[in-house]
């Protein structure tokens, strides 16, 4: 009879247990640790599964929330709120006006599934639609999503009208719709090692680039990087904007110096070019990084050379002096070869200032192109497959996204995040590998507000700056890392001039590209102007080799790619979006 009891209970446990929601995502949302957030994806169904956990005080009217909106601003926020009222409690979804104050959707799309006590957790789990076809709701994208979350001691009699401005309303980013990818399994011989800065003391300057040349361990045969990830030293969260390791390519007569210290305000010290193939790099916000099972980086080739060059960019704007910071990047290795070696390719728009975006803006583009002249040389006869993507701007980067063209037909898209953040730039996961054959194009483009900003951002590698990349992560490895391009210099001039005799503006071809757009008495006219310049003009394109020499063709005054055919727009399940309000 114990034994059939015994059975019994296992089975029921068993059951229970499987019937039990599997969350595979999961974020701390405060620091203080009184809202967790676990989630799903149904990708079927086209919805998400949330399990948010909050640490209620049993003896307090906790209320607390969570929700999105497009840049974690807490006016035109979609919500749901926990909360209680005459000891009867609510769950409901809100949405939030032009002066965040909440009411209540005559929709509601959070929908609940359960709600329990657990000592002082309260756990909903409760599930929405990627699109609910509801004018007030967020629709969840492929990108970053900005999480609004808040939590508060005292619930309000009712919801209608409440202001979220005094409730200590917080943002974290996660990307929801992570693509459906097996979780790897690494060979037992799988071993780390970390590459850090040495204790240095980060400069009291608003940006700095620090390089230090080290080497990689002793290796006696080749192996293959699996997986990086950040290694951030304690206190220095708001310090560390993003970081590389590069491999250098020195012959066997070469000499390289020793380096340990900042270097120019633009490209690596001089004696370091060499350094240029990266094997590892992170951004605020990312996480670990893993290779699919068929490629992985090569370390330890016997043709190759063992030093490698780590460069931080540092974030000090307040000038803060004597912080020191070992932080660096932390590598999985392996004996065990992959099919193919991977390879990190840099797309986009050259580190350059000749290009600009003007001030007051509230959205503007800037377009980087990999050209197919460019492809067809640099790939030779095979195509490669891109399995990793990293998008990457500055301050005011808002939306980036990279077409992908073949003989003027536009394919699928890359990469794009609508909802892009500097703050949380992950390395990511393509759904699929994206095959890129010889003679295709990869055009980025890199959506920018500025309208906060008195005078003219201009591009360059301080975060005051702007870039616009997106860092390509793919196999089989070829010897093309750079197709970049940049607006053609003698086109730019001539702008600057006839900006000069058209608008008396104060350019001048003795200037150079950073003086004259400063120079530039901006108006709605001269920045349609420039659109049209960088939407006519030539293009200066840099089509380079890991070892930094382009190969060989025509770069300059070439030809913008063109799309004859553009991709259909996705059809909507929402023919007519519903008006609730």
């Amino acid at each position: 009879m114990n034994f059939l009891t015994t059975a019994l209970t296992i089975i029921w446990m068993l059951q229970t247990a499987l019937s039990l929601p599997i969350y595979r995502y999961h974020t701390i949302l405060d620091p203080n640790g009184q809202l967790s957030l676990d989630w799903d994806v149904d990708g079927v169904q086209q919805l998400v599964k949330f399990q948010l956990v909050a640490m209620v005080n049993n003896h307090k009217n906790n209320w607390f929330g969570l929700g999105f909106s497009d840049y974690g601003m807490t006016n035109d926020a979609d919500l749901a709120v926990y909360w209680e009222a005459n000891g009867v409690h609510h769950f409901q979804d809100c949405w939030t006006d032009d002066h965040g104050r909440l009411h209540v959707d005559r929709h509601q799309d959070f929908i609940l599934v359960t709600s329990s006590i657990e000592g002082q957790k309260r756990i909903l789990e409760f599930q929405r639609r990627y699109d609910t076809c509801d004018t007030h709701d967020y629709v969840i994208e492929n990108g970053t999503t900005h999480i609004l979350f808040f939590f508060g001691e005292s619930s309000p009699r009712t919801l209608e009208g409440v202001s979220l401005s005094g409730v200590g309303v917080q943002v974290t980013r996660v990307q929801l719709l992570k693509p459906d990818i097996p979780a790897p399994v690494f060979p037992s011989d799988t071993w780390t090692f970390d590459v850090t800065a040495p204790s240095i003391t980060v400069p009291d300057k608003d940006t700095t680039y620090w390089w230090y040349l080290t080497r990689l361990p002793h290796l006696s045969e080749k192996h293959h990087i699996i997986k990086y990830e950040s290694v951030i030293q304690p206190g220095s969260e708001h310090l560390v904007h993003h970081m590389e390791v590069f491999q250098c390519e020195i012959g066997p007569n070469d000499v390289i110096r020793p380096y340990n210290g900042p270097g120019m305000a633009e490209g690596k010290p001089p004696g370091l070019s060499a350094c240029r193939n990266v094997i590892g790099a992170w951004a605020m916000g990312a996480g670990p990084f893993i290779l699919p099972p068929e490629a992985g980086t090569p370390i330890g080739e016997k043709s190759t050379s063992s030093f490698i060059l780590l460069e931080i960019h540092y974030n000090n704007p307040n000038m803060i002096r004597g912080m020191v910071d070992s932080s660096g990047i932390r590598f999985y290795v392996t004996r065990h070869l992959r099919r193919h070696d991977a390879g990190i390719m840099e797309l986009g728009l050259e580190y350059t200032n000749k290009m600009a975006i003007p001030p007051g803006q509230t959205s503007f583009p800037l377009t980087g192109y990999c050209i197919a002249e460019c492809t067809s040389v640099g790939l030779g006869h095979q195509s490669i497959h891109i399995f990793g993507s990293q998008l990457h701007t500055h301050l005011t980067g808002k939306k980036v996204y990279t077409k992908h063209v073949r003989d003027g037909v536009e394919l699928p898209e890359l990469n794009r995040d609508n909802h892009y953040s500097p703050h949380f730039q992950e390395i990511r996961r393509l759904p699929v590998p994206v095959e890129i054959r010889p003679g295709d194009a990869l055009v980025t483009t890199c959506d920018y507000h500025t309208e906060d900003r008195p005078n003219v951002t201009v591009g360059g590698f301080s975060i005051k700056d702007e870039m616009c990349v997106n860092y390509i992560l793919y196999y089989p490895r070829t010897s093309l890392e750079v197709c970049k391009s940049s607006v053609q210099t003698s086109s730019l001039h001539k702008f600057f001039s006839f900006l000069n005799m058209w608008d008396n503006d104060k350019t001048s071809r003795r200037k150079g590209d950073r003086e004259n757009y400063s120079s530039i008495r901006w108006s709605p006219t001269t920045t349609k102007l420039m659109l049209s310049l960088y939407d006519m003009a030539p293009l200066s394109m840099q089509c380079n080799r890991s070892d930094g020499t382009r190969f060989p063709g025509v770069w300059e005054q070439a030809k913008k790619t063109r799309i004859n055919l553009p991709l259909p727009k996705p059809k909507s399940r929402c023919r007519s979006r519903r008006l609730f309000h």
